[in-house]
């Protein structure tokens, strides 16, 4: 599945531990995170950044951001702990606080990344929610936003400059994952769905559905059909 880039007219009000868009939580806030790569390892450009919510400095040693070492590859993957019907995923890259475009050096290492969200941290073993194939330098946004329906427990970030692969010649010859935010909305528990975040799915049986249709698209376990309405056949001895 390809994502596709919407814009995206939230309004972004914290409540508690979580943030809300649109009707939907970031279920991502302050939950487990990993980079590959990590600088130096500590606190100020800890993976963790990139979910606690903080996005006002976005300096590589704001301590706002996550921070690593440019590679061949770059993954960053936050654990939402457990499978989210997730809605969109927006991105804070890191800027430096500085004008945004084909002058900041920051833009030649995020071109052509990739968005998966899975329910392990093998990126190939989720959904493809967006591969970038067309920003530039100039058309990068530093806020990127995309709508994703799908379910999973893992929102994996990647990146990669491979050897023997021609790229085009505005991307670095290494890359990052200098995230300084990243928000996941969608339901903050399994088997709800729509805006205003109702539980449960509409079909009894249905473990997993479409956020905005409610469409069922996983039965819970022993259930099956089109609405879960077939259930497992028990043969009694008589």
């Amino acid at each position: 599945m390809s994502g596709l880039v919407t814009k995206m007219y939230a309004v972004f009000v914290g409540v508690g531990v979580f943030a809300f868009a649109n009707g939907y939580v970031n279920v991502a806030l302050n939950k487990p995170a990993y980079q590959q790569n990590a600088y130096r390892g500590n606190d100020p450009y800890d993976a963790s950044n990139a979910v606690d919510g903080r996005k006002s400095d976005l300096r590589w040693d704001g301590g706002q951001c996550a921070v690593s070492w440019g590679e061949q590859t770059a993954t960053w993957w936050v654990n939402l702990t457990y499978i989210h019907s997730i809605h969109h995923i927006t991105i804070y890259f890191r800027t430096d606080n500085k004008p945004w475009g084909p002058s900041n050096s920051n833009t030649m290492v995020f071109i052509g990344f990739s968005v998966y969200v899975s329910n392990t941290t093998d990126r190939l073993q989720g959904t493809l929610c967006y591969k970038d194939d067309n920003f530039t330098l100039a058309t990068i946004p530093s806020v990127f936003n995309t709508t994703c329906p799908v379910h999973g427990q893992y929102v994996i970030y990647y990146n990669e400059r491979l050897p023997g692969v021609t790229y085009p010649d505005e991307y670095s010859e290494v890359v990052v994952s200098d995230l300084c935010e990243l928000e996941v909305y969608g339901c903050p528990a399994t088997g709800c769905y729509g805006s205003i975040n109702s539980p449960p799915c509409p079909d009894v049986n249905c473990q997993y559905c479409h956020i905005e249709t409610g469409t069922c698209q996983g039965c819970k376990p022993g259930y099956k059909g089109y609405r879960c309405e077939l259930g497992k056949i028990v043969y009694v001895q008589l």
